[in-house]
């Protein structure tokens, strides 16, 4: 109650606000980078995390109905759904899109040459859309998995209408309800919760190695008075640091959420006793709400490390007015330091 029923409008208020704006800001013209392409889509798939069960959040908890029976089937399947498998579909995308922008920063700082032919933009919406494409696929069966069926049961000296919920034919006859499910929850171990944080993990390190190599040539460039290569490096290297703020806040709500899935499933699928269950249900139950807490925090990233986004912001919700194309290609990439041209610089 106190967390989804008093806190959550709230920060839905606020996530609704933070996000739009970086949406609105993120999809100018002269800011369709590549990079800034990932950071679109992360921002609209968060949203969307929250959009789908804000409703139920509010009706459930905010308006006290938590205690009551929920009638009829398609409440109960509509309640499924947008509670559990679309914000698991959009914070799955969010997930691996995360992964996308470490990736390509890392082939920005570590591999220059390769950046131009593989991180064009054509390139990113391509990848970007199997990502949407894997992450339905992988939602997908939990769409059906369940069936839900009205029953009628007495409960306090009276006769009431509810839902049953069961496992459909097609999993329990076919494949089997230990099959499906430990299939499913292994794969979210594997490649959406623990598998990526380590790579992210990694990819954080190495781009923060390379961040105190620029840095070092950065002082020697400076030294030599080559103040335009200087002053290139320069902005790469915050919009290096940027993101690696970023991946961090990411990992600092999701490796938690990882780690108690593992262990979940481990409980579940091993019989293992590790800990009271109550216990991991509650605490997956604060996880989700951190990582719902953390949604709004990228947009004062990007105000604060990013030159580009402040100025696009402040032109637009400021002084109300629209930058074009060549008035953004002058000034600084969110993604890649200063541009000459319309068409961006690699370094």
């Amino acid at each position: 109650m106190p967390l989804f029923g008093y806190m959550m409008p709230f920060l839905l208020f606020i996530t609704i606000i933070a996000n739009t704006l970086i949406v609105v800001v993120l999809a100018q013209k002269h800011m369709r980078t590549p990079t800034n392409l990932v950071l679109l889509a992360m921002a609209i798939s968060d949203l969307l995390t929250l959009l789908f069960p804000a409703p139920w959040y509010f009706y459930m908890y905010t308006l006290n109905n938590h205690s009551k029976i929920l009638f009829p089937t398609a409440a109960c399947y509509a309640y499924h759904c947008m509670i559990e498998t679309i914000p698991a579909f959009f914070h799955t995308a969010s997930i691996w899109l995360t992964l996308l922008l470490a990736v390509q920063r890392y082939i920005y700082v570590c591999h220059p040459t390769t950046a131009r032919t593989c991180c064009t933009v054509p390139k990113v919406w391509n990848a970007m859309a199997w990502i949407y494409f894997f992450a339905l696929v992988h939602q997908s069966t939990r769409f059906f998995d369940r069936i839900f069926q009205s029953i009628r049961f007495r409960w306090e000296g009276g006769l009431h209408e509810g839902c049953i919920s069961m496992t459909a034919d097609w999993v329990r006859d076919v494949i089997t309800e230990n099959i499906y499910y430990t299939g499913y929850y292994v794969f979210r171990i594997l490649f959406v919760h623990v598998g990526p944080c380590l790579a992210l993990v990694i990819f954080n390190v190495l781009l923060f190695s390379a961040l105190r190599k620029a840095q070092l040539k950065r002082d020697k460039l400076f030294k030599e008075n080559r103040k335009s290569e200087c002053k290139k490096l320069r902005d790469s290297n915050c919009t290096t640091l940027m993101l690696i703020v970023v991946v961090t806040v990411f990992l600092v709500v999701e490796i938690p959420m990882a780690v108690t899935t593992l262990l979940h499933v481990m409980q579940n699928a091993l019989e293992l006793n590790i800990a009271d269950y109550d216990d991991l249900n509650t605490t997956i139950l604060f996880i989700n709400f951190l990582i719902i807490l953390s949604y709004p925090v990228n947009f004062a990233i990007y105000c604060g490390m990013s030159r580009q986004f402040r100025e696009t912001f402040k032109d637009l919700f400021l002084q109300g007015r629209i930058p074009s194309a060549r008035e953004g290609s002058s000034r600084y990439s969110l993604v890649n330091g200063p541009r000459t041209s319309t068409n961006e610089t690699i370094l």
